[in-house]
């Protein structure tokens, strides 16, 4: 059975303090590239958008935003990536992490389809094994163990916060809220939302969704039930009634995403996460940014987004910031 993330407790929610504001963070999946339309493939280890990075970096840095860097293991190996990544964090800001895509990171069992793409799905030894072979990959890279982690495709499972705890890890950013992927074999987020909370020893910091629309309020059992109806989230959306809208400019509309975050900040909702991946800032690598045009709209949308947090006074906050600012549990 999929594994599904259950609601945060009163207690394990984070309460942060007045100090910290109002702050957001960006996550950048740093990975290989591979076919999104095609079946997983464990020789699609190619690195050559991570060229596109620098100039990419530069723009963040540019405006004082550091990127929490998730690499997986084509990322870690490669000399080259490495060495464009121990540039991005001299920034200061800028911070590298685990993402573990199951697929490509040894060891390797039988090949793996669909539902072991989710790495929560793994054997636990298996799960594990691969966490290990991970994080001695990126220490050997950078001289450092990663203290933050996302699974690929988002795949948390019921081991892995007591694994990661086990490895040092302080932060955790597998949950996607309030998305589903239990039809794929998945884990399931319907009931979290897009608050950080602590959970098995780890920070959460899910992937902020904002429910907008006339109906915004009731999104967290409207959204799941206008699923069950033919072409019912769609009409919702269209009307202005309900739209579910996460923080990337991966197959986001600015407008939306805008939006998206002027409600969460006036439902006070106190931190942030964005996210994109890597390959999209080069062309014909994902489905998101196919062509010049598109990388062109990919820089606006961020554009657009910083303006929109500097008018509502949200500021950056590094993973280390986040740390040290979160309660204890």
């Amino acid at each position: 059975m999929p594994y599904r993330e259950p609601a945060p407790a009163p207690h394990e929610r984070i309460v942060w303090p007045e100090r910290f504001g109002t702050r957001f963070t960006v996550f950048a999946d740093v990975e290989e590239e591979f076919d999104w339309r095609a079946p997983l493939d464990a020789a699609a280890r190619s690195t050559t958008a991570m060229q596109a990075f620098p100039a990419a970096h530069r723009r963040f840095a540019d405006r004082g935003v550091g990127l929490a860097c998730m690499i997986d293991h084509p990322i870690a190996t490669d000399p080259a990536a490495v060495d464009i990544l121990a540039r991005v964090i001299e920034d200061g800001r800028s911070t590298i992490g685990a993402q573990l895509h199951a697929w490509v990171n040894p060891p390797f069992a039988d090949r793996v389809g669909p539902v072991d793409s989710y790495p929560g799905n793994l054997p636990p030894a298996r799960e594990a094994a691969k966490l290990d072979v991970l994080g001695d990959a990126i220490g050997a890279a950078f001289g450092a163990r990663p203290v933050a982690y996302r699974a690929g495709r988002y795949g948390i499972g019921p081991h892995t916060r007591a694994l990661l705890a086990e490895r040092g890890y302080r932060i955790d950013s597998s949950v996607r809220a309030r998305y589903d992927y239990s039809r794929d074999g998945g884990p399931d987020f319907t009931a979290v939302g897009s608050a950080a909370y602590h959970r098995g020893g780890l920070i959460e910091l899910p992937l902020t969704t904002v429910f907008t629309g006339a109906a915004h309020r009731a999104g967290p059992w409207l959204h799941p039930a206008l699923g069950a109806i033919p072409h019912g989230r769609g009409v919702a959306a269209r009307t202005g009634l309900l739209s579910r809208v996460a923080l990337t400019p991966e197959d986001m509309p600015i407008a939306a995403a805008l939006e998206a975050v002027a409600v969460a900040v006036g439902e006070g909702v106190r931190l942030l996460t964005l996210s994109f991946h890597s390959p999209s800032l080069a062309p014909g690598h994902t489905p998101y940014v196919r062509d010049a045009a598109d990388l062109a709209a990919f820089h606006r949308w961020w554009d657009a987004m910083f303006a929109q947090l500097d008018r509502l006074g949200v500021r950056d906050a590094s993973l280390a910031e986040i740390v040290a600012a979160a309660p204890p549990p």
